[in-house]
């Protein structure tokens, strides 16, 4: 719709991200349709994903104009961009000091995201099918499946009867590299509204007990309705504010800390983060993530497993905490390898694991193990 860009790009900020202001503007045009939206949608994205490439003393409307040529020249042409002009307009220059900005990171985040759905065990052939416009990348995992249609699927009866749920093949990764075993007994520390912990209950057949935590009750809400129409009946929710006291006095064979982070790892996806976030971000966030990390530990039974996830790749929030979780409680804890997927050298067993946007299409990831000793 004329305009509706421009409002989205002009009211978006750190704290009013464009995502979100773009769900609010679209929800008060009633008339708009769904197509049109999408159009809304991507123009906004793309105009964020080629800022650094943008005049931004320029009228806003020649500013769009310059990033939608920008977009469709390298979806065409890719190789016309030079690595170097990619690894210098890419990101913002506070990065460098945290991540290797090199030309394959800086491709991958300049093409449009894929939408990812996460199958039911099993039934990823049927739901392609069912579907359409769809292929199983069973090679990358069993259950994920690649959607490139433009169907609106919330209206879905497969979505609506639990057949899937639209998740990220990256994160659909960290619930398969925790590897749950049925009859376990898992804490999901940092659930947020969710999709791990129905991962894991699908991974688990739905039989033993998760404990799902966060500190938004609200978000522990919407976790409830999800599990509802996903007919995930093996949870019990509880706030947690991340400190020493925790939601319960349960021993955990597996605990999965997916912790709160700068995002680096989806600025493919969501390209208004590249200019927002900053180092001091980053800074506050591996404090954070080093805290929690310390405060659930403890929660573990002997010979039980500690997964660490974070959808970003800065060094202070990966290895930099892996290395102080290490040092600090190297004496009841080891590393531990994370189970192995599939042929694909990203997902090969091991203590540590870093997936990033060019390996399986979709966002950076990363994950480390650690096993609780027995003595």
């Amino acid at each position: 719709m004329p305009g509706l860009p421009e409002r989205v790009i002009t009211a978006s900020n750190r704290e009013n991200p464009a995502d979100k202001v773009l769900r609010e503007l679209i929800k008060a045009e009633p008339d708009i349709q769904p197509a049109d939206a999408r159009g809304v949608a991507r123009t906004v994205f793309n105009y964020f994903r080629w800022r650094g490439w943008l005049d931004l003393s320029a009228p806003l409307n020649l500013q769009l104009r310059k990033a939608r040529e920008l977009g469709e020249n390298f979806a065409e042409k890719p190789e016309s961009f030079s690595d170097a002009s990619l690894i210098e307009r890419v990101a913002p220059d506070w990065l460098r000091a945290e991540l290797e900005i090199n030309p394959a990171w800086s491709r991958a985040i300049q093409n449009e995201p894929r939408l990812w759905l996460r199958a039911k065990p099993g039934q990823g052939k049927s739901l392609v099918e069912k579907l359409g416009a769809a292929k199983l990348e069973k090679t990358l995992l069993p259950d994920a499946v690649h959607y490139k249609g433009e169907e609106d699927l919330f209206k879905r009866d497969e979505f609506h009867a639990g057949e899937f749920e639209i998740q990220d093949i990256a994160s659909q990764a960290v619930a398969w590299l925790c590897a749950p075993q049925p009859g376990e007994t898992w804490w999901d520390a940092c659930a947020g509204e969710g999709g791990k912990t129905l991962h894991l209950s699908a991974l688990m057949q739905n039989k033993g007990l998760i404990w799902s935590s966060d500190r938004a009750e609200w978000r522990l809400k919407n976790l409830k309705r999800r599990a509802a129409r996903a007919q995930v009946f093996n949870f019990r929710t509880a706030t947690w504010d991340g400190g020493p006291k925790l939601p319960t006095k349960t021993r955990f064979d597996g605990i999965l800390v997916d912790a709160p982070c700068s995002g680096v790892g989806t600025w493919q996806r969501n390209p208004h983060a590249r200019w927002t976030a900053n180092l001091q971000d980053v800074r506050e966030l591996a404090a954070l993530q080093r805290q929690l990390l310390a405060h659930a530990a403890p929660a573990l039974k002997p010979g039980g497993k500690l997964i660490y996830s974070v959808c970003t790749l800065t060094r202070s929030e990966t290895q930099a905490v892996v290395s102080e979780f290490t040092a600090r409680f190297g004496t009841e804890f080891e590393p531990v390898n994370l189970a192995g997927i599939s042929a694909h050298p990203s997902l090969a067993p091991a203590p540590v694991v870093t997936i990033w946007p060019q390996d399986l299409g979709g966002n950076g990831m990363f994950i480390a193990g650690w096993q609780r000793k027995k003595t």
